[in-house]
């Protein structure tokens, strides 16, 4: 059987094998029982063909744990934190695995505030669901069950508050969305179109039935950027199945990636703001980002990698933006949820006030090289590695926040274990292709001496 993914703010699993209806039941009443004995859940889905599914056997549990059900059936992950706080809820639950691929699916939790459970709660739901904790009403105590009519008006109207769209609307611009058929076109749709463009969607049912690999990758998203040219679009936006994140592609049928995406929104941001604050990126983002904190007078602080993590320092700092490198804009205008409508709206919002296309504002920002790997290591053999790191590259400063993270003045180096395999993995970023990929595998060869 393939192995339950459990992490603090939520799991996921193969349909089937590690994940089925009686588990995410009981995961459902182990967070139940930590809620108030009353009060409303949010519930949505991605969009997978097993989400409704898995929406009945968790609506049917989270009413005999005595809470109210508002289902919001089809919505993106950013939409469930904002239906949360719109509707006064006390959580809400979001069937998704996010970008893996077909045979999986998951639960993702949030707090009353709308945002992904930080650690201390998810880890109490984690204890309570081995301990199949559970909190039963009687029949005359049954939580009550509703279907949301409306579930993007809220979420639209906080994303067009953060952008100029009469200056958008002016430029017609023509934009490709491609969700893939998952949750993202349910609100994309109608936020571009408010948005004055002329649109194209590609999968825009949200039924799970995938039309490429899901993460929007470049190799993923080859064809996505054919059809692009041949449309003539001025930007492609693509989002992974639970529209969290956004990868983009320029007028040009270029894949910028998603790392270019926090990127631009956040110069974009930092430039309409005249006051300055603080910046909270996690510890894999592109030094873009610190980069661009610097030109405009911010302070950039790094958290742990996971966007709890991200959040929970960006509330302590009272910070005015945020996000991870991996697609995820957070403007704290809108939720404290990587936000792939964000993204969105303001890159158009920053292409029609700098009147350039969407491949100049890429090309103005600094430009670094990533590096991503897997190396195999045993989890008793992690500590050993990272005292070779810091004694092989002694002249970098080290930083354990998450993992073993190594700097100099060019070039970072990123090396964390996994928490549910036997491997590391090692993510470094420089100017060059090259040495980025040589830190990588100097760590290799250091993890088998």
């Amino acid at each position: 059987m393939a192995q339950l993914i459990i992490s603090v703010s939520g799991l996921r699993g193969i349909v089937g094998e590690s994940l089925t209806p009686l588990i995410a039941a009981q995961y459902t009443a182990a967070f139940a029982a930590s809620l108030p004995s009353r009060g409303a859940v949010v519930l949505t889905r991605d969009g997978r063909a097993t989400g409704p599914m898995f929406a009945q056997a968790i609506a049917a549990t989270l009413q005999a744990s005595g809470l109210d059900v508002l289902y919001g059936d089809a919505a993106a992950t950013p939409t469930t934190g904002v239906l949360v706080r719109h509707h006064g809820a006390v959580a809400g639950i979001q069937i998704s695995a996010s970008h893996n691929p077909p045979p999986y699916n998951g639960i993702k939790l949030f707090g009353p505030d709308g945002r992904v459970i930080p650690a201390k709660a998810g880890e109490h739901v984690i204890e309570q669901f081995h301990a199949r904790s559970v909190r039963w009403v009687p029949h005359d105590q049954l939580g009550r069950y509703e279907l949301l009519t409306d579930t993007t008006s809220a979420h639209l109207e906080k994303v067009l508050a953060t952008v100029d769209v009469s200056a958008i609307r002016r430029r017609k611009f023509r934009v490709v969305l491609d969700s893939n058929h998952g949750a993202g076109a349910v609100l994309g749709e109608r936020l571009l179109q408010e948005l004055g463009c002329e649109v194209t969607l590609l999968g825009p049912k949200p039924d799970g039935l995938f039309e490429h690999p899901p993460e929007p990758t470049a190799d993923n998203l080859r064809s996505t950027a054919e059809r692009a040219v041949k449309l003539a679009a001025d930007a492609v936006f693509c989002q992974d199945p639970d529209a969290d994140r956004l990868a983009l592609i320029d007028e040009t049928g270029r894949y910028i990636g998603e790392e270019f995406t926090v990127a631009i929104v956040l110069d974009h941001r930092l430039a309409s703001r005249p006051e300055k604050g603080i910046v909270v990126t996690n510890c894999s983002t592109s030094r873009m980002s610190a980069d661009i904190c610097q030109q405009h007078g911010c302070q950039l602080e790094l958290s742990a990698v996971g966007e709890a993590n991200v959040t929970d320092r960006m509330i302590a700092q009272k910070a005015i933006y945020g996000g991870e490198g991996n697609g995820g804009p957070i403007d704290p205008r809108v939720g404290f949820v990587r936000d792939s409508f964000v993204g969105m709206a303001q890159v158009l919002d920053s292409m029609a006030k700098n009147n350039l296309p969407l491949s100049q504002l890429a090309a103005r920002l600094p430009q670094y090289a990533i590096h991503k790997t897997t190396i195999a290591i045993e989890r008793d053999r992690i500590a050993g590695l990272f005292d070779r790191l810091r004694g092989h590259f002694a002249d970098a400063s080290a930083s354990t926040l998450d993992g073993l993270r190594l700097d100099w003045s060019d070039r970072w180096l990123l090396v964390r274990g996994s928490n549910t395999e036997p491997i590391v993995r090692a993510v470094a970023e420089a100017k060059s292709p090259d040495v980025a990929r040589e830190l990588c595998e100097a760590t290799a060869r250091l993890a088998h001496d």
